[in-house]
């Protein structure tokens, strides 16, 4: 109807509401990834100075964030969430590989992951230490999802016979710490090593938990070189 008013849009540039939201929070967390992840770091970087790296104002900061600290959460739950994806596309593709293959694929996806931007590495495992009790439970989480990983898989190569029957919580724990502790400090340069070798000496190392000595193993397949015969050692 001519003369007739429409109703607002909401679109700016081509863009919705939600989407320039988006983006504006997306430049944030680029630059909170530059600035926390390399220099000068979390605890050196202010508001003002993020807001600029950003190309955006403190007020528009202050309408995504509530503080520094909710983007350094937000980036530490980024990088486990990438490092996971890489760990699930790389299981999904040696599903019924062997367990060394499996084991192998696994670690050099999550390494080449973490290890592939020094500033990811530097959020993970540096920048997010020590910051408040808030971000130490969410630290400590994402852990134990590391852990209940291996678990997982732990569990379902002891099934396959690939690997001893035994509960490996505490020796899973055990293990992520190793595997936070080498990754960090190849990428701060103190393990003169290449990262495929850092990643073949987790292997072993999982490898060794999993089929501690004396652990002959068994296999799960049918068949009369699989089935107990009366007086053996598996039939009792």
């Amino acid at each position: 109807m001519p003369g007739r008013l429409r109703a607002p849009s909401g679109r700016y540039a081509g863009k919705t509401a939600e989407e320039r939201k988006a983006e504006r929070r997306r430049r944030f967390l680029d630059a909170g990834l530059e600035l926390f992840g390399a220099r000068p770091g979390y605890r050196a970087t202010t508001v003002a100075a993020l807001s600029e790296a950003a190309g955006l104002s403190t007020r528009q900061f202050y309408e995504e964030f509530r503080s520094l600290e909710d983007v350094l959460a937000a980036l530490h739950l980024q990088v486990n969430d990438r490092a996971a994806a890489a760990v699930r596309a790389a299981a999904a593709e040696t599903a019924h590989a062997p367990l060394t293959e499996r084991v192998s694929a696994i670690f050099h996806a999550y390494a080449a992951d973490v290890t592939g931007d020094p500033r990811r590495i530097r959020i993970a495992f540096v920048e997010i230490i020590g910051v408040s009790a808030r971000l130490e439970e969410q630290r400590l989480a994402r852990r134990a999802h590391w852990v209940d990983l291996i678990c997982a898989e732990a569990r379902a190569a002891a099934e396959r016979g690939e690997a001893a029957p035994r509960d490996y919580r505490l020796a899973a724990t055990g293990f992520i710490g190793s595997v936070n502790g080498l990754l960090h400090d190849w990428n701060a340069g103190w393990v003169d090593a290449t990262l495929d070798e850092v990643v073949e000496e987790l292997v072993r190392q999982l490898l060794g938990i999993l089929r501690p000595p004396g652990w002959t193993g068994r296999t799960n397949r049918p068949g009369p070189a699989t089935r107990p015969t009366p007086g053996s050692s598996s039939a009792r």
